[in-house]
Formats: structure tokens, sequence, C-alpha cells
């Protein structure tokens, strides 16, 4: 599969190598890239993840939305506030929401946005695979997340419509006040238990 990462920061290079690990072919673009080159890139891929700050989606040019149309977008944002502390949209609408509505015809999933960049590239700790929500309106976007969450080695589950990206969102905050908040660093995540 053809993969291009918007944002090359801590989120964004860890799941380019990761995926370019499992066999697809990846490239990347940041804000410094010339907005015709990252637009022919995103219209080149299979699929697109958005690993950029939330606030950034609301620049991004004609060109590179239109590029996005049709296509498979994976936001990995979250609205967090400057101090990373709280989160700045939330109960009525989420961040992912927010970034499909600011994509018109883009095909957005939520996804890769409640686990650390620290564990991204270990999906497993003590032994149990962390949880990988995906939640988005088209079925067959949320299919193909679900698999790329999966061959990078998360417990990936669809959770169904992009409104429960307005539960998703909190998680990725409960991390970070446990995290940074209560001192447990960043080497944390979910599990989903499933009883017999």
């Amino acid at each position: 599969m053809e993969i291009c990462v918007i944002g090359t920061g801590n989120v964004g290079s860890v799941l380019a190598e990761r995926f370019a690990e499992v066999g697809h072919s990846v490239t990347g673009v940041n804000t410094s890239t010339p907005p015709e080159r990252a637009a022919a890139q995103a219209a080149d891929a299979d699929v697109v993840v958005l690993a950029v700050p939330y606030p950034a989606v609301r620049e991004f040019g004609g060109e590179l939305k239109a590029a996005l149309r049709g296509k498979v977008v994976i936001d990995a944002t979250n609205p967090l506030s400057p101090d990373f502390m709280s989160l700045t949209v939330g109960h009525e609408t989420s961040g992912g929401e927010q970034v499909a509505a600011a994509l018109p015809g883009a095909r957005v999933v939520k996804a890769f946005n409640t686990v650390f960049a620290a564990t991204l590239a270990t999906p497993v700790l003590d032994g149990r695979r962390l949880l990988l929500p995906v939640a988005g309106d088209d079925p067959e976007s949320r299919k193909v997340a679900v698999e790329l969450g999966t061959q990078l080695g998360f417990d990936a589950i669809d959770v169904g419509p992009m409104t429960n990206a307005r539960y998703l969102e909190p998680v990725c905050e409960l991390l970070v006040q446990l995290g940074y908040g209560q001192g447990l660093g960043e080497r944390i995540g979910l599990v989903l238990a499933r009883g017999r």
C-alpha cells in the first residue's frame, strides 16, 4: 500500500517507520514541504495519515484538500490545549468530526490517537497488545485502518461512527494526565479485556 504521512514529528516519524517495516511504501511531508508537492504525494497515496498538531488541519490549502478527496485519511490528531493538559473540544463534537468537516470528500477515520508516540514502536506492554480503537463513518475506511493497526501489532478494533471520536480523544487526555500529571511516564497504554 502507498501511505503518505503528513507530519514528521514524534508520531509521524514513528508511524512512517513502522508502516515501512511491515512492507508498505511510505512518503512523508511536513510544514516545510511545498504545498504542490504535499498535494501530489497525498494524491498518489492509497492512505494518508494526519500526524500534525490538530490546529494545523484548518490551515491545509485547497490543493491539499482536493488531493484528499476520496482518500482514506487516518486522523491521528487530538484537540489538546497548548499545555496538553486538557481538550479544546468535546461532548457535542470531536476533533475527528471537525477534521472530517474540514476535509470534504475525504474518508476520514480516527485512529492512532489513543497511544503515545513512545508506544507506537512497541505496541505490546506487559505481554498485552495495546488497544487501538478506530472510528469513522465509512466502514471500508475503518477496515483499512484496523488492518494497518493490526499489522503494527495493536489490538485494533472498529468502534463505529466518527461521533465515537468524542470518547476516543478523552482517552488520550486520560493517558496524558496519568503519564505526565501523575508521573507514570510514556510507557503506558490501555488494553481491552475480553471475558469468555
